[in-house]
């Protein structure tokens, strides 16, 4: 497991070790003789985000799926959390998977469950943890991201941005170590995007989750690598603007043709004179 991207090599520079919770060594995907994904290696580091982005069909929501283990690459190896993901058996993948949530795309809410029951849903699937108990973890993370009013409401009560944030709760309830968004705010106007970009931050900052934002939303991949959240003196919650060490947590990936065409932090994004990178941004 022997890959180092750039992450890594600005960690070693400042003298600090950190054993990578993602890692992605020499990975091919391709679908008869369509080739989705080339080579791909990348390590992601606690309480780090990658944020990968790339025109459609690019293989961004494939990488996902291979992390989950939904699919299987042709080529190379994947390891999550430590454990040698792409080589295990379908049970196996049970005991992994419980170390990752993810977000997908609209929400993806059960209409027929109260949005208590909806964040709750791991938790009484795939736990013992007594009713009590799986109550006062829903609580905890719906307050966390503003919406414990809502506890006992339906998704149809709620507004499109609740819906994405009731989602973010229930990724989270389980207190995996590692978030996966797919499209989060696809579809959301730019306000109420803010919003979820936020816990976005929040979640990566406060409770120092690992995250890959997959996402065609350049302002809100922006937004999420340039912006940190801080807990005040007085137990308030700001977002603001990150400074340089912060901004190195984030790191973009760009694919295309299959590869990485380009992986490095915000500033370095918008400072590349790569051709296809400029008219990807414009």
């Amino acid at each position: 497991m022997a890959v180092e991207t750039r992450g890594a090599a600005v960690l070693e520079a400042r003298g600090e070790v950190q054993a990578p919770v993602l890692v992605l060594e020499n990975v091919s995907l391709a679908f008869d003789e369509h080739v989705v994904l080339r080579d791909i290696s990348f390590t992601l580091l606690p309480g780090h985000s990658k944020i990968i982005l790339g025109a459609s069909g690019s293989g961004k929501s494939t990488i996902l799926k291979l992390i989950l283990g939904l699919l299987k690459p042709d080529s190379g190896a994947i390891w999550v959390n430590g454990h040698r993901a792409d080589a295990m058996s379908e049970p196996e993948l049970m005991q992994v998977r419980s170390g990752l949530g993810m977000v997908f795309q609209e929400g993806a809410l059960f209409d027929s469950l109260t949005v208590a029951e909806n964040v709750g849903y791991r938790l009484y699937e795939e736990t013992d943890l007594p009713l009590d108990q799986v109550r006062q973890r829903v609580e905890e993370v719906l307050g966390f991201i503003g919406l414990a009013e809502y506890i006992d409401r339906m998704p149809s009560e709620l507004s499109g941005g609740q819906r994405r944030r009731v989602a973010i709760a229930r990724a989270m309830a389980a207190k995996p170590a590692i978030l996966l968004y797919d499209e989060a705010t696809t579809g959301l106007d730019p306000i109420t995007a803010t919003t979820v970009d936020e816990e976005i931050v929040k979640l990566r900052d406060l409770e120092q989750v690992t995250s890959i934002m997959v996402t065609h939303q350049l302002r809100d991949a922006f937004y999420v690598a340039t912006h940190e959240a801080v807990r005040r003196d007085d137990g308030l919650i700001r977002i603001q603007p990150a400074d340089e060490r912060k901004c190195d947590e984030a790191e973009f990936i760009m694919l295309k043709d299959g590869g990485i065409a380009f992986e490095g932090n915000a500033a370095e994004l918008r400072a590349s004179q790569d051709l296809y990178l400029k008219t990807f941004l414009s």
